[in-house]
């Protein structure tokens, strides 16, 4: 999976340890805390192996998926929680950031989702990741939307191509979700604003984000495909 070593990402292959499969962390810049959600994993008697790469460069991710099956013997399901979200509002956004987003975020999911349609195998599971603020329409968010709204394009496209070889294509939108990231320079009384806008009266957590794409990646969701699963406790 990309992104392991994120709050999502981490939370992610904790959870699909858990259910019992092997777990390849991909990071592009911190090999600690990838090592962290390694050794976490193999404290509870999972196994886990962490990798580094860049999610647009197609040697980097043609790697990731030599190393699932070197290791591991095939792969079965691809987490794409690898993103990165730059804001301003659209007139004062710099293109060059713009230009990073678009490489990671959509230049990135694509790369992945090619190797996983060429490599999963029947009975796999693709999940990539987009967000809750596609139907939020927030200030500053135009052009991170945009590029999660060229995701969920692709993936759901991505279904109906793979048609016949039995393997699922879904991508979950989680909305506020309390990560170190999205709490990082918001005061109590904002992320309690946000939290409030929740019918549930509360942020997300990785792991309830977590046990969606568990859902998605396991037996009890092969009837789901071609969906956009927005995991955000009814905010939108």
């Amino acid at each position: 999976m990309t992104g392991g070593s994120g709050g999502i990402g981490g939370a992610v292959a904790q959870a699909l340890a858990a259910d019992g499969m092997s777990v390849v962390v991909h990071y592009s810049g911190s090999a600690e805390r990838a090592k962290e959600v390694v050794a976490s994993i193999e404290a509870r008697g999972g196994t886990a192996v962490a990798a580094s790469g860049d999610v647009a460069d197609a040697d980097d991710m043609t790697n990731l998926f030599d190393i699932a099956h070197e290791r591991f013997g095939g792969v079965d399901v691809v987490v794409n929680t690898a993103g990165i979200m730059l804001l301003a509002p659209l007139a004062d956004l710099d293109l060059d950031a713009f230009d990073r987003m678009h490489r990671v975020n959509v230049r990135g999911t694509f790369v992945v989702s090619q190797l996983a349609a060429r490599r999963l195998r029947s009975g796999g599971a693709l999940i990539n990741f987009s967000t809750s603020v596609t139907r939020l329409q927030q200030p500053t968010y135009g052009a991170y939307a945009a590029t999660k709204g060229a995701v969920e394009a692709m993936t759901l496209i991505l279904a109906r191509e793979l048609r016949g070889k039995d393997i699922t294509v879904n991508t979950v939108a989680p909305g506020p979700t309390a990560t170190p990231l999205f709490l990082e320079g918001k005061s109590d009384e904002l992320v309690g604003q946000i939290a409030a806008a929740s019918p549930l009266g509360r942020l997300g957590t990785p792991d309830d984000i977590a046990r969606t794409v568990a859902f998605l990646a396991g037996p009890d969701g092969r009837w789901t495909n071609g969906q956009v699963l927005f995991a955000n406790g009814g905010i939108a």
